[in-house]
């Protein structure tokens, strides 16, 4: 599974934004949600998420959340960093947020229309022992038993072809396009010349239609 940054990086990102968050809930009394709106509209969540060295090794944490009101153009006192050496739940909401995003190959932006960071804190007392992979497949399933469409279909739709019509031009059978829509078969299993046809047709990368 191909991620955006090197695994290497991780524990970085991790950190970096727990402390952001940390910094947020504890220091600014800023809700997290709120912030994280703000970390998404600004397109520094979006760098984060690509492994953009300047936020994920380059900032600290509060150096992280100033840079974010900056650019929303929010005037406001940022006090320094109370250094809270007990870092508990609202590091970890940061923290294994980051964590979901590098593992899930989600946006930011896609996953705060599944899930709050008020979702993620209640989730503490069950996962902030667990191994995060756990946590990870975990809103994995929540989010998919949402019914979130596939980006295969996603992309045919918007392209205004059918399932008939993409299955004629393609070459791929109409049965297995039903399927990866419906995901009874994982389009990241599929052969390469299966994608690669499908993509064509759609006018979009290979890539733009594997599965978060």
């Amino acid at each position: 599974m191909i991620h955006a940054y090197d695994e290497m990086y991780v524990d970085s990102a991790m950190n970096n934004l727990g402390d952001a968050f940390d910094y947020v809930a504890c220091d600014l009394n800023m809700d997290k949600d709120e912030f994280l709106k703000l970390f998404i509209s600004t397109g520094i969540a979006e760098e984060f998420g690509n492994g953009n060295p300047k936020y994920i090794l380059g900032m600290s944490g509060p150096e992280l959340v100033e840079e974010v009101l900056k650019e929303a153009g929010i005037e406001r006192l940022v006090p320094p960093s109370s250094e809270n050496i007990n870092k508990h739940r609202d590091y970890w909401c940061g923290w294994i947020l980051a964590f979901y995003q590098w593992y899930s190959k989600r946006p930011f932006s896609n996953i705060a229309r599944h899930i709050k960071m008020s979702d993620i804190e209640v989730m503490f007392d069950l996962y902030h022992e667990a191994p995060e992979e756990k946590f990870a497949d975990t809103v994995e399933k929540m989010i998919k038993e949402k019914n979130e469409p596939t980006r295969l279909q996603v992309i045919r739709k918007s392209c205004g072809i059918t399932q008939n019509e993409l299955a004629q031009q393609s070459g791929v059978s109409i049965r297995s396009i039903q399927m990866y829509e419906q995901r009874n078969k994982d389009i990241n299993k599929a052969q390469m010349e299966t994608v690669n046809n499908l993509a064509k047709v759609l006018g979009c990368k290979m890539e733009d239609l594997m599965e978060y």
